[in-house]
């Protein structure tokens, strides 16, 4: 049997107990019990599964940007109480369309039980403001965003967690604008880089920080960058 990909043993004990008489399997209505005490998962990085479907042009969540699965997706950030339900997390305005509802109660789908679970007929959709909203039809918020970046702006994107300002990390004059705006003299930016070669060819990497960056946690890594990159110098 293999494990779950977010799944770890911790302990294993065994003990003998009557039948209970169970004839099948269910996961009931969750109750929340005062004062218990219930860890909540942590966000994980998108799983190779629903990197694969994101990128096949065939599948209908094809480049949809809020892909997710009971391996992968948001958990801690979006939750507002427990148990931790969709009617308890951001994701309560957003009805199951039919076809995420059937994937949602089938215990053979990889989306059983997923909370966070949407499409691009029912899920939430990405929107550019640049001065005034844009409306649909009116362009690719992600190519509008990768044009502002591009021409040197500081763009402020919405992510699971909150806010990041983003902008180019080889130009100089916007890296250290950035900085002044967000009264961070010293302390390291983050950079966020498309694949582990791209890593590579930046910075120094050592096979215990590859391991932390492959992480499904992906946290961020401090690494000692290397030179004449055409990183921007106050990264």
């Amino acid at each position: 049997m293999q494990l779950p990909p977010l799944a770890r043993i911790e302990a294993i004990s065994v003990r003998e107990a009557e039948p209970a008489g169970y004839e099948s399997f269910e996961i009931r209505q969750s109750r929340a019990v005062p004062g218990e005490y219930v860890a909540i998962a942590p966000d994980v990085c998108t799983c190779a599964d629903c990197l694969r479907e994101l990128f096949s042009a065939g599948d209908r969540r094809y480049g949809y940007p809020f892909i997710n699965c009971t391996n992968c997706g948001p958990r801690f950030s979006i939750i507002r109480d427990m148990p931790y339900d969709r009617p308890h997390t951001s994701m309560d305005p957003f009805p199951l369309c039919p076809e995420c509802g059937r994937e949602y109660h089938d215990p053979a789908d990889r989306r059983f039980h997923a909370q966070p679970n949407a499409c691009p007929a029912c899920g939430p959709h990405l929107e550019f403001l640049g001065g005034k909203p844009l409306q649909s039809g009116q362009g690719d918020p992600v190519a509008l965003t990768v044009q502002a970046l591009a021409e040197g702006k500081i763009a402020a994107i919405k992510g699971l967690g909150g806010f990041h300002l983003a902008c180019d990390a080889t130009k100089e004059a916007v890296v250290a604008q950035l900085r002044r705006r967000k009264h961070r003299y010293g302390k390291p930016l983050a950079v966020m880089m498309a694949d582990l070669e791209q890593v590579r060819h930046f910075c120094e990497l050592s096979p215990a920080e590859e391991k932390l960056l492959l992480s499904p946690r992906r946290p961020i890594v401090i690494l000692k960058q290397r030179a004449d990159t055409g990183m921007a110098p106050s990264v």
